[in-house]
C-alpha cells in the first residue's frame, strides 16, 4: 500500500535516486546506511512524515535486501531466487546440483517368511573374586585407597557416614575403622598385627597331634596327662578337637590340641595345623602310613610347621618300626637316622614308654624356635571349636596367640559380637584372664561364631556393632553372589547333565566344628542321579523347629552326637514321616545315608543280554491262507546260556556281527507257545519283518535293566557314590 501511495504522489523515481545514491560495502549494507537512506527518501518526500516512514521501512525486516540493488522488483523475491540471478557467492551459498534422476523400482517385493527364533537367554556374568589387601592399625587414608583402588573422597565419605572424624587425608586410622571402610568398597580384608610391645616374655609352645584313624593319638595325650579320653569317645575315636594343657615332669607345660583322625574333619585337621607351633605326627609301628597321614603332612608343610614323628603300639608283635621309617622317608620326609632334621620317637601309650623322649623332642624343638609373644595390649585369638550350651549360650574355645584376653572386654568373632562375660580354662575352673598359648572358653557371644574365625577385640559396644553388622553384609553378598554363580553354571550344564533326584537334609550336632565336618562329608555323597541339598544346619539338639521345617520341605534329619530326643519329638517326626538318623559314630552316619541316597537314586536303564541261543535249523510254513498271513520261516534254537523271552527284544548275530535287530513274533517249545525257554531247551522263533535265518546264527535275548548306584567306602573312611 506504502508503494502505491508513493507512486500516486509521483515520489517513485525520487525514491529510486536516493537509494541509488547510497553507498555500497562488499555488497552489503549496514544498520547505519539504513537510517541515512531513510532521511534521504524523507528529503526528497515532503509529504511523509519521518517517524512514520521510518518505522514502515524497518519493520518490513527487508531493510537490507533492499539496499543490494536498486532493482525493486526484486523486493519480494527470495534469497534463493536473487542468489541463482545475481553472484551467489555474494551471499555466501551454494546453489544445488542437479543430481541424475534414479528411477525406482514400483515393483513391492513380497514379505519373506521367517521361522521364529526365540530370544537367547542372557547368563549372568559371573563377577570377579573379590581382591584381598593387608590393613593394620594406624594406616592412612592415602594408604587404603591405593590398596582398595578407590579414590580418597570416596573413603572420607564413609568415613563420614560411619562417624569418623577425618582432618586430612593422612589421617592415621584404626585397624576396626579401616576394615569398615573396605567392607563397604567391597574387599576382602587380612589384618596384620604387629608383634611389638613393651614386654615381650617366652611361651609354651602349642602341639598338634595328628595321624591316621586308630593309631592312638588320643590314647598317647591320655598317658601323657594321666586321664581317660578315649574312654568318652564314641566308637573309640576322636571327633572333636580338643585343647588342653599338659604339665610335664620337668616342670613346663605344652598346650595340645587333639585333631580326629577320620577323613571327614579335614578341615578340623587343617585348622589345627593353622594355630600350631609343632606337629606331633603319630602312626601306628604295626599298621603303617595310611592316607590321613599323608594328608596331615601335607596340611603340617602348607603350614610351615616342624614336624616330630611318635611311632606308636611298638609294645605289640606285629610292630615294625623299621618299616614305618622307610615308608615316611619314600613320602619326602627327611627323618634324622637318615641325615634329616625331623626327630623320631618310639613310644607306647598302653605301657606309657618313651613318653619321657617325646617330652624331650617337644621341648627340644621349642627351644630351636625361641618362641615368644607379646603380653600386653589387644588379645589376638583363633577360635577352635564353638558349641551352644542350653545353660550359658553360645560358647566358643579359643587359643590366644598374643595379648591378654581379659574378662569384660567387646570382641567381634567372624560376624558375631559380644562383650566376654566369663572366662574358663581346660579344667572348667573361671580365670580373669587368658595369656598366650592358653586355651580357655568364651562366655558371653550373641551368636554362635564359626570354627576358626578370629578374635578381635574393640573399644566400645557400637564399634563391635558396626564391625558385626558389616560383617554380616559381606558374608550375604557374598553368599548371594555365590547362589547367582552355581545357577548361571547350572543354566549352562542344564543340556548336558540329566536330571536329579534331590534329598533335603537337614543337619544337628553338638559342636560347630563337628557340623561343618558332617556338612561337607554328606556333600561329598553327591552324585549324578542324586543331589545332597543341605537345607539347614544347626548346634544344639533337636527341636521342633526342624521337625517342622523337615515337614515343610520334606527333608530327613541327621543328629550327630547330640541327645536323644523325648519322644513326643520322635513321635511327630514318625507321624510325619519323617527319617531320623540318629548316631554317635560317623562311620555308621555315612553309611546309613549312603544306603538311602542308593535307595533314593532312579538308576539307569542299561541293556544285557539275558540268554544266547543257535540256530540248528530252519523250518517254512507254506501255503497259507490270506487271512492268516504270507509264508514264515521259523528258527529251531537251542539256548545255550541264560533265558529267551518273548516279550524282549531279539538281536541275530552272524560270524561275530550284528545283522538284525527286532521283536519276537512268536516262541513255541513242544507246539505250545510259552513266554520264557530257559538254557538247555530247545524252541521255535519267529522275528518279525525277518526270515533271512543260517544254520550256527546266534540269536541273542536283550533286556532293559536298572542299574543302582552303589555305595563304596575305602579302607581309609573315605566314601563316595559310585554310578
Amino acid at each position: 500500500m506504502a508503494w502505491r501511495v508513493l507512486e500516486k504522489k509521483g515520489i517513485h523515481a525520487g525514491v529510486a535516486k536516493a537509494l541509488a545514491s547510497i553507498p555500497r560495502k562488499h555488497g552489503l549494507i549496514s544498520s547505519s546506511p539504513c537510517g541515512d537512506a531513510t532521511k534521504s527518501i524523507f528529503a526528497s518526500i515532503g509529504c511523509i512524515s519521518e517517524t512514520s516512514f521510518s518505522s514502515m521501512f524497518q519493520a518490513t525486516g527487508y531493510c537490507e535486501v533492499f539496499f543490494k540493488d536498486s532493482q525493486l522488483r526484486c523486493y519480494h523475491a527470495s534469497t534463493q531466487l536473487y542468489a541463482r540471478m545475481r553472484h551467489a557467492e555474494t551471499f555466501g551459498l551454494k546453489t544445488p546440483k542437479k543430481e541424475k534422476f534414479v528411477k525406482r523400482d514400483s515393483k513391492s517385493q513380497p514379505p519373506v517368511e521367517a521361522p521364529y527364533v526365540p530370544p537367547r537367554l542372557q547368563k549372568p556374568t559371573k563377577s570377579l573374586p573379590d581382591k584381598t589387601i593387608d590393613i593394620f592399625e594406624g594406616m592412612t587414608i592415602v594408604e587404603l585407597a591405593k590398596q582398595a583402588g578407590e579414590s580418597v573422597s570416596t573413603l572420607q565419605g564413609i568415613l563420614v557416614n560411619v562417624g569418623e572424624k577425618v582432618d586430612s587425608e593422612f589421617h592415621p586410622l584404626s585397624i576396626d575403622v579401616a576394615e569398615l571402610v573396605a567392607m563397604e568398597v567391597g574387599v576382602n580384608v587380612k589384618r596384620l598385627h604387629s608383634s611389638e610391645g613393651t614386654e615381650i616374655l617366652p611361651r609354651p609352645p602349642v602341639v598338634t597331634v595328628m595321624g591316621h584313624v586308630d593309631h592312638g593319638k588320643t590314647s598317647l595325650l591320655d598317658a601323657l596327662r594321666q586321664t581317660s579320653v578315649a574312654a568318652k569317645e564314641a566308637g573309640g575315636i576322636t571327633q572333636h578337637l580338643g585343647a588342653f594343657v599338659v604339665g610335664m615332669t620337668s616342670g613346663a607345660s605344652i598346650t595340645f590340641l587333639d585333631t580326629p583322625g577320620h577323613a571327614a574333619f579335614s578341615a578340623m585337621r587343617a585348622r589345627g595345623a593353622a594355630v600350631t607351633d609343632i606337629v606331633v605326627l603319630v602312626v601306628a609301628a604295626d599298621d603303617g602310613v595310611m592316607p590321613q597321614t599323608l594328608e596331615a603332612m601335607s596340611h603340617a608343610k602348607a603350614a610351615n610347621v616342624p614336624i616330630v614323628v611318635a611311632i606308636n603300639k611298638c609294645d605289640k608283635p606285629a610292630a615294625n618300626p623299621e618299616r614305618v621309617k622307610l615308608q615316611l622317608a619314600s613320602e619326602g620326609l627327611l627323618l634324622e637316622d637318615m641325615g634329616g632334621d625331623v626327630q623320631v620317637v618310639e613310644v607306647s601309650a598302653v605301657k606309657k614308654t618313651g613318653l619321657d623322649n617325646l617330652e624331650e623332642a617337644l621341648l627340644l624343638q621349642a627351644e630351636m624356635m625361641d618362641l615368644k609373644a607379646r603380653i600386653d595390649g589387644p588379645a589376638q585369638a583363633y577360635v577352635v571349636e564353638a558349641r551352644l550350651d542350653k545353660g550359658r549360650g553360645p560358647l566358643a574355645t579359643a587359643i590366644v596367640k598374643a595379648g591378654t584376653l581379659v574378662c569384660g572386654q567387646h570382641v567381634v568373632i567372624g560376624s558375631e559380637w559380644g562383650r566376654i562375660r566369663a572366662i574358663r580354662d581346660t579344667v572348667g575352673k573361671m580365670t580373669r584372664e587368658a595369656k598366650p598359648a592358653m586355651p580357655v572358653e568364651i562366655e558371653g557371644l550373641k551368636g554362635l561364631p564359626m570354627a576358626g574365625d578370629d578374635i578381635v577385640v574393640v573399644e566400645s559396644e557400637e564399634r563391635a556393632r558396626m564391625l558385626s553388622a558389616g560383617r554380616k553384609r559381606k558374608y550375604d553378598k557374598d553368599r548371594l553372589r555365590k547362589i547367582s554363580e552355581g545357577r548361571a553354571e547350572a543354566l549352562e550344564q542344564l543340556e548336558e547333565v540329566p536330571e536329579r533326584v534331590e534329598l533335603p537334609i537337614i543337619v544337628k550336632a553338638d559342636v560347630q566344628g563337628t557340623v561343618q565336618a558332617v556338612t561337607d562329608a554328606l556333600k561329598s555323597l553327591n552324585s549324578p542321579q542324586v543331589f545332597v541339598n543341605i537345607v539347614h544346619v544347626g548346634v544344639g539338639p533337636l527341636s521342633q523347629s526342624d521337625v517342622d521345617l523337615a515337614q515343610a520341605c520334606g527333608a530327613c534329619i541327621v543328629a550327630f552326637n547330640v541327645k536323644s530326643p523325648p519322644s513326643s519329638l520322635s513321635l511327630a517326626a514318625a507321624q510325619a514321616s519323617i527319617k531320623l538318623f540318629l548316631h554317635r559314630v560317623i562311620y555308621h552316619l555315612l553309611e546309613d545315608v549312603g544306603n538311602m541316597i542308593v535307595d533314593k537314586a532312579p538308576g539307569t536303564y542299561e541293556t544285557q543280554v539275558a540268554g544266547e541261543a543257535e540256530v540248528l535249523g530252519i523250518f517254512e510254513l507254506k501255503g497259507r491262507s490270506k487271512a492268516r498271513g504270507a509264508d514264515v520261516k521259523i528258527a529251531g534254537c537251542r539256548v545255550l546260556d541264560g533265558h529267551v523271552t518273548r516279550s524282549s527284544t531279539i538281536r541275530l548275530l552272524r560270524s561275530g556281527e550284528i545283522v538284525f535287530e527286532g521283536s519276537c513274533a512268536s516262541l513255541k517249545r513242544e507246539k505250545q507257545d510259552v513266554d520264557t525257554v530257559k538254557k538247555g531247551n530247545e524252541c521255535g522263533l519267529v522275528i518279525r519283518d525277518w526270515d533271512d535265518f543260517q544254520i550256527g546264527d546266534v540269536i541273542q535275548c536283550l533286556e532293559q535293566v536298572v542299574r543302582k548306584p552303589k555305595f563304596i567306602s575305602s579302607q581309609s573312611g573315605a566314601v563316595r557314590i559310585e554310578c
